[in-house]
C-alpha cells in the first residue's frame, strides 16, 4: 500500500490505519463518533494527500475540459471551481472531481484517490492531435488537508496569519512560494464551512502539525477517513465506488444539476440524452431507517412492495441523528418521499423511509 507523507505522524499520534484506495489511512484517532462531533461543534483536520491533482493548460484547455466533463468549464472565471463529472460514452460515472480555473488557459483538477491512474488514461485517449493541451500529474508532489468546521475560518487566521485567507466558497487561490505553488481551495466534503489546502509534499509534515496545534486550540481534532464518510453521507454526497458507477450515469444519480446538456457535445452526452428521453431506469434515494434496527451498510439487499430491488451503496448510523440512514437505487415508483421500503439485515427486514436529502441540516437553516 501507498503512504501519504504524513503517515508516520499519523502512527506517532496514535491513529488506527486501514487500507483505502491502495492506501494506508487513518480511520480514527480518539474515535470516529467524537471527530465526527468535532466537525459539526467545532473544527477537524483531515489528511487528503492520497486524492489526485492534475494540472491541464495550454490555449485548448478550456475546451478539451469541456469536452471530457460534464459541467461548463467556460463558466468558470480564474479563481472559482465547481463540481463535475467524468463520464464514458455510455454516460457512466468514471470519476466525479472538482476542476478550478487557476488563470485564463490553466485548470487545476482534484480527482478521487481510487481514480487517479484511470482518469488520467482516459483523459490522455481523448486528446487529439489538433489540440493544444498540456497536462501534468502532479499527484506524486502534493500533499493535502482539509479543516472543516465552525471554527475553520479561526484556524486559518492563526495558520495564515490573515482572517482573509480563508477561501470563499467554490474559489482557488495559488500562491508561488521557494518550495513550489500551494493551492487554498474553498472546498470540502463535509456540509459545514472549511477549505482544502493543497501543498508541496515536502512541507506537509509542517504545516500538518500548525494547523492541529490550531485546530486543538479552537476545540477541534485531527479526523480520520471514518468521520469524513459519517459526515459526508448525512450531507447526501455520493461516494465514488459506492453511490457512483461506470454502469449509471449522474441523471441516476441524482445529479443533473452538475451535467450541461446545452454546451455542446461531451463525453457520454448522446447517451444522458437517450437515457432523458425514454426516461430513467432508477435513482438513487435517501432513507432512513424508522424503529429501532442495527445501521445499514453497504450491499444489504433492500426491499420494496415484498420485493428485492436493490441494495444499500452508502449505509451508516448518524452520529447527528442517533438513526440508521443510508442511499440506494430503487425503480421510480419507489422514489416519492416517504415511501415505504425495508433493510434486510443478517435475515431480518426493518423498515426505512425514503426522505429528502441532506439528511442534517444546520439549526441555523
Amino acid at each position: 500500500m501507498r503512504q501519504t507523507p504524513l503517515h508516520a505522524v499519523h502512527v506517532a499520534m496514535g491513529a488506527r490505519m486501514v487500507p483505502f484506495a491502495g492506501w494506508d489511512m487513518p480511520v480514527q484517532y480518539t474515535g470516529i463518533v467524537d471527530e465526527h462531533k468535532a466537525v459539526r461543534q467545532s473544527v477537524g483536520v483531515f489528511d487528503i494527500s492520497h486524492m489526485g491533482q492534475f494540472i491541464v493548460s495550454g490555449r485548448g484547455a478550456e475546451a478539451f475540459l469541456n469536452r471530457v466533463l460534464t459541467n461548463n468549464i467556460t463558466k468558470l472565471q480564474p479563481g472559482q471551481g465547481q463540481y463535475t463529472l467524468l463520464l464514458n460514452n455510455k454516460g457512466g460515472v468514471l470519476d466525479d472531481l472538482i476542476a478550478y480555473r487557476t488563470s485564463e488557459r490553466e485548470f487545476y483538477l482534484v480527482v478521487n484517490a481510487s481514480r487517479i491512474d484511470a482518469d488520467w488514461a482516459h483523459m490522455e485517449s481523448q486528446l487529439t492531435k489538433d489540440d493544444d493541451v498540456m497536462m501534468a500529474n502532479a499527484s506524486d508532489f502534493t500533499a493535502g488537508l482539509a479543516i472543516q468546521g465552525l471554527k475553520a475560518r479561526a484556524v486559518a487566521a492563526a495558520v495564515f496569519g490573515d482572517e482573509t485567507a480563508f477561501p470563499v466558497h467554490n474559489t482557488i487561490r495559488v500562491t508561488m512560494t521557494d518550495s513550489g505553488p500551494m493551492w487554498l481551495c474553498g472546498t470540502g466534503y463535509t456540509g459545514e464551512e472549511g477549505f482544502e489546502f493543497f501543498m508541496p509534499a515536502e512541507t506537509a509534515e509542517g504545516w500538518f502539525r500548525k494547523i492541529v496545534d490550531a485546530v486543538k486550540a479552537e476545540g477541534g481534532v485531527p479526523c480520520g477517513l471514518g468521520a469524513r464518510d459519517t459526515l459526508r453521507l448525512e450531507m447526501g454526497y455520493p461516494l465514488n465506488g459506492n453511490d457512483l458507477s461506470e454502469d449509471r450515469t449522474p441523471l441516476q444519480a441524482g445529479l443533473g444539476f452538475f451535467v450541461d446538456l446545452d454546451k455542446g457535445d461531451f463525453t457520454g452526452r448522446e447517451a444522458l440524452v437517450a437515457q432523458k428521453t425514454a426516461g430513467l431506469p432508477d435513482k438513487l434515494v435517501a432513507f432512513r431507517m424508522t424503529g429501532a434496527a442495527p445501521p445499514p451498510r453497504p450491499h444489504y439487499p433492500v426491499a420494496h412492495a415484498g420485493h428485492i430491488v436493490g441494495e444499500v451503496c452508502s449505509g451508516t448510523q448518524s452520529p447527528s441523528l442517533g438513526a440508521g440512514i443510508g442511499m440506494v437505487y430503487v425503480p421510480l415508483s419507489a422514489t416519492a418521499i416517504g415511501t415505504t421500503i425495508e433493510i434486510e439485515i443478517r435475515g431480518r427486514r426493518f423498515p426505512a423511509e425514503v426522505v429528502k436529502k441532506p439528511f442534517y441540516r444546520k439549526l441555523s437553516c
